[in-house]
């Protein structure tokens, strides 16, 4: 195969892989902080919302987020979330370029002030919606008097979420390994259950730096494998061209 064509060849593969386009950068990180946690803390306040009001059924539930949501609630959320990546990344002395790991992520949440940002957050759109006359005086204060129930539920969330990111992150490198010995072994079939459940878990992890470019690069790899019908004969300058992409 011409050198050209080889480059061609993984060109075309690059293009078609998943985890290409997940670049690992500042803005790519916190894109990725701002909607994970930011379902986390959605779901903190729906369960916050219905422990301060019992006897609500669901549609008033559903009623008084959407007010609180439509008064500030929503972008809110993403800001005190972006706030708090900028002030914990100066706080434990991040201030350029990306997380390493999930360690450093979640050290700058906690150090960047995420719940206090919140709690704030809470009183600022509950007093919105109240002038507005969305809710009333009742509802109000009850959300901002068991305002530490809402801020407990979104802290243990995120204890949570971060908690499933170590597992994530654990599982990708177990099966990075696996994969690796297989193709040590030139064994196929162990290969290609390695990389099905790679593929399922990259949905799940923090785009870092270190397990997205191993992972792309066994995509990659596993790819040209396959498309040359399961052989291991690779041209030294199709390795050579892998290996340009880690």
């Amino acid at each position: 195969m011409e050198i050209e064509n080889i480059k061609n060849n993984i060109q075309e593969l690059d293009n078609n892989i998943e985890i290409t386009n997940n670049l690992v950068n500042e803005t790519n990180q916190k894109n990725f902080l701002e909607t994970t946690l930011g379902k986390t803390i959605n779901t903190g306040i729906d369960i916050g919302i219905r422990a301060l009001l019992p006897d609500f059924i669901e549609e008033q539930i559903i009623n008084i987020k959407d007010n609180l949501l439509n008064y500030g609630l929503k972008e809110g959320i993403s800001k005190t979330i972006d706030d708090a990546i900028d002030l914990g990344k100066s706080a434990i002395g991040i201030f350029t370029g990306n997380f390493e790991n999930v360690d450093q992520m979640q050290n700058a949440i906690q150090s960047g002030g995420l719940i206090d940002g919140m709690s704030s957050l809470i009183n600022t759109v509950v007093d919105k919606a109240r002038k507005a006359g969305v809710i009333n005086n009742t509802i109000a204060n009850t959300i901002k008097q068991g305002k530490n129930i809402i801020l407990n539920n979104i802290e243990s969330n995120i204890t949570n979420t971060f908690s499933k990111q170590y597992q994530a992150i654990d599982k990708t490198n177990r099966y990075i390994k696996n994969w690796k010995s297989y193709f040590d072994k030139k064994d196929f079939n162990g290969m290609e259950k390695e990389y099905k459940k790679l593929q399922k878990e990259l949905k799940n992890i923090a785009p870092i730096e270190k397990t997205i470019d191993e992972a792309r690069t066994i995509q990659v790899l596993h790819s040209l494998i396959k498309n040359n019908g399961q052989e291991f004969n690779l041209s030294e300058q199709e390795l050579e061209l892998v290996e340009k992409l880690k």
